[in-house]
């Protein structure tokens, strides 16, 4: 039996382990019955092509194995996201699998919760790449998962695709070969928000940001921008809840306390609701500007409802008003089959799929060097504009929505938006040289 399944292998031609599964001679079976063969004969005729080493025809041959894929994402930390998130890889699946798949075999994903933790996250890794047998990884959402399974790609030599944590250590000081991502970093949005916010009046700040790596790299690279643009403002207060288990009360007594002239936010999901809320009733946000990272996505403004507040300057997501052909495309499709908008985890796990089949493409393989050299040079067209990865740091020129928020018809709406190229706002090589492991 072992002689068999090698010479099984071999006869593929494909360089990727076969499933057991494979061996099961479907192709020649269904060939063998159309010519009106018995059971028994079909097997024996299966057998005897396989001691030969003879090749079935081109009609006859089983389907090779599907490319596999491990997903890592936060699915019961962060439901509303992870959710849209999932449904958008699915979709880009479907489409590319209905086209043939990559490299004549069709993408399979195995999809893991990491439970919104780290150690979750090494466990479901090193589950997908020695029981599951994936050829790469991908996924994640925050930003200390994210970087725990960017080590465990660099220990383990596995292809890594990032598709959402933003921290900036991903790609710089913790970045590794192996590790790519495709959403802009904290320091490109927190750029360009600091562009605008330099030209207001205010110069006193507080800041209010979770306490863990987002939330700190949020808060440093807006205030070394912004410092830089606007040497004469000063930061009185910062506030760090823990992620998820924001007390709103004191945070803005605290911060109130400071009288800044404006305030920068780094929270989401429950605790932007508690810290909007809570503020709405203090008076918080009256006649303050608030500068606000990822504000502006819809899986945020959902939960806020009619609660959204006016005139935030925030990133986000304004799905509705984006009216170029491609983007209707992919949000009607999405709509169609999940009779519900897109958020911006179904823009990246749409975004995500399509840019694993065009390196595994490039690359002619899914070995993971070969991986490496294709996504370093890879360019591709997304729903939202042309984007491609910097060889530099691995980074992806994927853009920023950057807009005012507005109350529209009992929710919260994106206005006066613009998209802005993510290559504009990219550190310089200079600096990612100084800042990235060798």
């Amino acid at each position: 039996m072992t002689k068999l399944f090698h010479l099984e292998r071999f006869s593929t031609g494909w360089n990727h382990p076969v499933d057991k599964k494979s061996l099961s001679f479907q192709g020649n079976r269904a060939c063998s019955r159309r010519k009106g063969l018995s059971t028994f004969s079909q097997h024996a005729l299966a057998l005897g092509l396989a001691l030969a080493i003879a090749a079935p025809s081109p009609a006859c041959r089983a389907e090779p194995p599907p490319i596999k894929i491990g997903d890592i994402a936060s699915y019961s930390a962060l439901p509303v996201g992870a959710r849209g998130y999932r449904q958008g890889w699915q979709l880009a699946r479907d489409e590319i699998n209905a086209k043939g798949g990559v490299l004549g075999r069709k993408l399979e994903i195995v999809s893991r919760d990491d439970a919104g933790k780290p150690d979750v996250a090494i466990t479901q890794a090193t589950e997908l790449v020695e029981a599951d047998h994936v050829d790469l990884l991908t996924g994640t959402i925050l930003s200390n998962v994210g970087l725990a399974v960017a080590d465990f790609a660099k220990q383990h030599r596995v292809y890594f695709l990032a598709s959402q944590p933003l921290t900036d250590a991903l790609i710089w000081d913790k970045g590794n070969r192996y590790t790519f991502r495709l959403r802009p970093s904290t320091y490109t949005q927190a750029a360009i928000l600091a562009e605008r916010a330099a030209k207001l009046p205010a110069k006193r700040w507080a800041t209010i940001a979770p306490n863990y790596e987002f939330g700190q790299s949020a808060v440093a690279s807006f205030m070394a921008e912004l410092k830089r643009l606007r040497p004469d403002v000063e930061f009185v207060s910062a506030r760090w809840p823990t992620l998820n288990k924001i007390d709103a009360g004191p945070v803005i007594q605290a911060t109130a306390a400071a009288a800044p002239d404006a305030i920068f936010n780094a929270t989401f999901g429950t605790d932007l609701v508690k810290l909007v809320r809570e503020g709405n009733t203090r008076g918080l946000f009256a006649g303050r500007q608030v500068v606000s990272i990822l504000t502006g996505e819809p899986e945020y403004l959902a939960p806020l409802k009619d609660e959204a507040p006016e005139g935030w300057l925030v990133t986000g997501y304004p799905e509705a008003d984006i009216a170029t052909s491609a983007h209707r495309a992919f949000a009607d499709a999405y709509v169609a089959r999940y009779q519900e908008p897109p958020n911006v985890g179904a823009l990246m796990g749409y975004i995500n799929t399509y840019v694993l089949a065009k390196a595994i493409a490039d690359a002619g393989s899914t070995d993971p060097e070969a991986l490496i050299k294709a996504t370093e040079r890879l360019t591709i067209d997304t729903p939202v504009g042309r984007i491609a990865f910097r060889a530099i740091d691995h980074q992806s020129t994927l853009g920023i929505f950057v807009g005012t928020l507005v109350n529209r018809d009992g929710h919260g709406a994106m206005t006066d938006w613009t998209y802005v190229d993510g290559k504009t706002y990219q550190p310089s090589d200079v600096t990612v040289t100084a800042k990235r492991q060798p």
